[in-house]
């Protein structure tokens, strides 16, 4: 479990494969991260990605065997969890496991999905829609009512087909509504729906990061990494290697509170 104050006091880091592909994938990137990072990390895996840009996508290991595998990775390793969650139904199971619930982004405008995830009183990360301004965040705070322990995440505007644009007043837009902010390195290197799937644009990873973290008025980082991205079943054109995780780390002492 972690302590939303934590969150507001320290730099920290969600990391963590896109979906939890296998328990002993997870376990390798748990492991990588407990002994590396150098900072408070809560451990990131979908149990199942319901958008996918192909019907013949791997979604992941389902909702009752991801939760399982996201239980032992939390007590084998002592690691605070966050997932997705993307039917209001899933809110109050998932909140059993996980420490923080996140809204992804094409679903920060779900009023009874934002409900449910602050009816449980978890800690709620809001991932910020590619077609929402930094100002319309306001309303998805507004929906989670007096549950205040929320997290507003920028992961890149849409700018045009199949690109994405991080616009870096949108932290310190974020920032002034009183909330923690974290930036998501990895999706806003997406190239969405690039035919079957989403490409992506890892290279620029660890300097927008670090443009980021100068501005401010970010908290946390959000990264997506995998010991072989090339062999991932998900958003294998954007995850982060060991190494790029090894020079994210370098970035992060940099700016550590």
């Amino acid at each position: 479990m972690i302590d939303y104050s934590i969150l507001q006091k320290k730099l920290f880091l969600f990391a963590g494969p896109c979906v939890l592909e296998s328990l002993d994938m997870g376990r390798r990137v748990a492991e990588y991260l407990l002994e590396k990072a150098p900072c408070p990390v809560i451990f990131k895996a979908s149990f199942e990605k319901a958008n996918r840009t192909s019907s013949d996508s791997y979604q992941g290991p389902g909702l009752e065997q991801g939760l399982t595998n996201l239980q032992k990775i939390k007590q084998e390793f002592d690691l605070p969890i966050v997932t997705d969650i993307h039917l209001p139904e899933q809110a109050k199971v998932v909140a059993e496991v996980a420490d923080i619930l996140q809204i992804p982004a094409f679903l920060s405008r779900q009023t009874a999905l934002l409900q449910a995830a602050a009816a449980t009183g978890k800690i709620i990360n809001i991932k910020k829609a590619q077609f929402m301004a930094a100002e319309d965040m306001q309303g998805a705070i507004g929906k989670c009512g007096d549950n205040k322990n929320l997290l507003l995440t920028e992961r890149g505007t849409s700018f045009g087909y199949h690109n994405l644009v991080v616009d870096f007043r949108n932290f310190i837009k974020l920032q002034s509504f009183g909330y923690p902010v974290v930036y998501d390195v990895t999706h806003s290197m997406q190239e969405p729906s690039s035919g079957k799937t989403s490409g992506g644009t890892p290279q620029y990873a660890l300097p927008l990061a670090a443009a980021a973290l100068a501005t401010g008025a970010v908290s946390g980082l959000f990264v997506e990494a995998h010991p072989q991205p090339s062999k991932a079943l998900c958003d294998a054109s954007t995850m982060l290697d060991f190494a790029k995780l090894d020079a994210l780390f370098d970035i992060i002492r940099k700016y550590q509170k």
